[in-house]
């Protein structure tokens, strides 16, 4: 399984990429940085994010995309911010046809360090060991968007078997229902027939 990673952020988005499956070791295929200036008119940042997100998509062309869940803080400037990359990196994905994962923050510490309250420096740590690496990457949002992508591997194949689980149980149901309708319609028309008789 191949997952990009995308920590959203406007100024700075971070982008990793880490193919693998769970209880094997992992591989970083790549980690980097979208920047855009402060300065630059919102529209513009966000073609920026846009332009450098289909380049991480076009290089690694990873199977699952998982993005970090924007939740409250108490900025709403930088909210508004990061909800912003987030759905430029939602569009880009669905654009291609490739399935979106949303993690929160907690979920990501507790998936790679197993506690969902870890520091940035304690994910980076974890970061570092899991994938083999010489340091912790540079800046924070690169190792988040590592790490997304390793809770994604992690975590995927119970949220697959938890979604099929659904689907099974909705088809069933529809079945049944279906079922019902067609009997209760055979009854009618028995009933119908026996009046006209």
């Amino acid at each position: 399984m191949r997952v990009l990673g995308v920590d959203p952020g406007l100024t700075r988005c971070g982008v990793g990429v880490v193919e693998g499956v769970p209880g094997r070791p992992l591989t970083m295929l790549g980690v980097g940085v979208v920047r855009t200036p402060a300065t630059a008119e919102l529209g513009a940042r966000l073609v920026a994010v846009e332009e450098g997100i289909e380049q991480w998509l076009d290089e690694h062309r990873p199977e699952f995309v998982a993005v970090e869940r924007v939740f409250a803080q108490h900025n709403v400037r930088t909210v508004m911010g990061t909800a912003q990359a987030s759905a430029v990196a939602m569009l880009c994905a669905a654009r291609r046809g490739i399935p979106v994962a949303l993690h929160t923050p907690s979920e990501v510490k507790a998936a790679v360090t197993g506690s969902g309250r870890a520091d940035k420096a304690q994910v980076g740590a974890m970061v570092t060991r899991l994938l083999r690496l010489s340091a912790p990457p540079k800046p924070a949002d690169a190792a988040d968007a590592l790490a997304l992508a390793i809770c994604h591997i992690w975590r995927a194949p119970a949220q697959n078997r938890l979604q099929q689980a659904v689907a099974r149980h909705e088809a069933h149901a529809a079945k049944a229902a279906h079922a019902g309708h067609a009997a209760h319609g055979a009854h009618a028309a028995h009933a119908t027939k026996g009046r006209t008789a």
